[in-house]
């Protein structure tokens, strides 16, 4: 993902504004009859070195862009210390300037921290006000970006929910059960038929309850063990508390569609995938069998850990050991379907 471009003001706007004030807070000494020459040049470099010590300084402590509210009160208390920064900054100028120049009249102390207090308001509001309208326009990339990731994830998923493969294979199996006369032909094609009905009606759908997923995924699994029979074998220990809770539709399909993709499905070596809730999390557990020549590209994974960013701003987990692979997914509490 591209990264925001970094807050930055031209080098033109500092020296150019800090050149101006240089030369405005010379001015009134030009009509002072007892002014000098080093006067004018005492006024106008103490009045630059400030100004430019303010730019940096505010550039410096401004807060890295988030999308999320910036805290008012912390602005308050920059402002706050900015003010008392450059009060300080402008006794020691005054001071260094008496001493490096010899300097025995010179205007009075209260008239340069004036001074200062002005130029610091001045920098600091023009500053903000430029970080601020930074932030308005890296907050409508940032939706941009966000829009055109959810889009993304739901192509992905619209590809996922009327899978050629998975319907080639099932109705193969089908195919062969009827050659069989197998008695259990007619509840397969129930099976088949209300799975992609739920297809149909869940697919513009951003979230469901985790019991109606529950529901499509007995129908799911029917068809996978027609297919596979003793080879495949879903465990499931969730709480029944947590059947209210939401998650993206077709998020368990993806994730057993993942496990029988990349690992050995047989009645030699049966895959027993374990589904349970831990925390406030749904996990999905298999032993690792992998297929040989079977490389993992990770879109499965990362089209359900879009959508969840997506949603709700969390990522799914992922737990790897030598022999198991835990793929751990938020469980949502508060939702609503637009």
């Amino acid at each position: 993902m591209e990264k925001a471009k970094r807050f930055q003001v031209s080098l033109k706007v500092i020296w150019g504004s800090s050149i101006a004030l240089a030369v405005m807070a010379s001015i009134p000494k030009l009509f002072d009859a007892d002014s000098t020459p080093g006067d004018l040049l005492i006024n106008s470099s103490i009045t630059l070195l400030f100004s430019l010590f303010i730019w940096y300084y505010n550039i410096y402590s401004l807060p890295k862009f988030s999308s999320q509210r910036t805290n008012k009160s912390l602005f308050n208390w920059k402002l706050l210390l900015s003010v008392v920064m450059g009060i300080l900054l402008m006794v020691i100028l005054v001071i260094a300037h008496q001493e490096l120049f010899q300097v025995s009249k010179m205007d009075a102390p209260i008239m340069f921290e004036l001074r200062g207090v002005l130029i610091n308001l001045i920098v600091y509001m023009f500053l903000h006000l430029l970080f601020q309208n930074y932030q308005t326009q890296q907050m409508g990339v940032e939706l941009e970006r966000t829009k055109a990731v959810h889009l993304g994830a739901q192509y992905e998923l619209l590809k996922q929910q009327v899978n050629p493969h998975f319907l080639f294979n099932s109705l193969n199996t089908l195919k062969s059960m009827v050659d069989m006369q197998d008695p259990q032909s007619s509840d397969f094609i129930l099976k088949l038929s209300d799975f992609y009905r739920f297809t149909l009606e869940s697919r513009k759908m951003d979230l469901i309850p985790l019991k109606e997923e529950l529901q499509i995924i007995d129908s799911f699994v029917y068809l996978l063990k027609a297919r596979f029979e003793d080879g495949f074998e879903l465990i499931k220990e969730i709480d029944e508390k947590q059947y209210d809770c939401a998650i993206p539709p077709f998020s368990l399909q993806l994730l057993i569609e993942n496990c029988i993709k990349h690992n050995v499905v047989s009645l030699d070596k049966p895959l027993r995938i374990k589904l349970y809730t831990e925390n406030d999390f749904l996990v999905i557990e298999n032993p690792i069998q992998l297929k040989r020549g079977t490389l993992s590209t990770g879109v499965g994974l990362n089209n359900i850990n879009q959508r969840f960013l997506h949603l709700v701003n969390r990522e799914i987990e992922i737990d790897k050991t030598e022999t198991h692979f835990k793929v751990k997914i938020p469980l949502i509490y508060d939702y609503h379907n637009n």
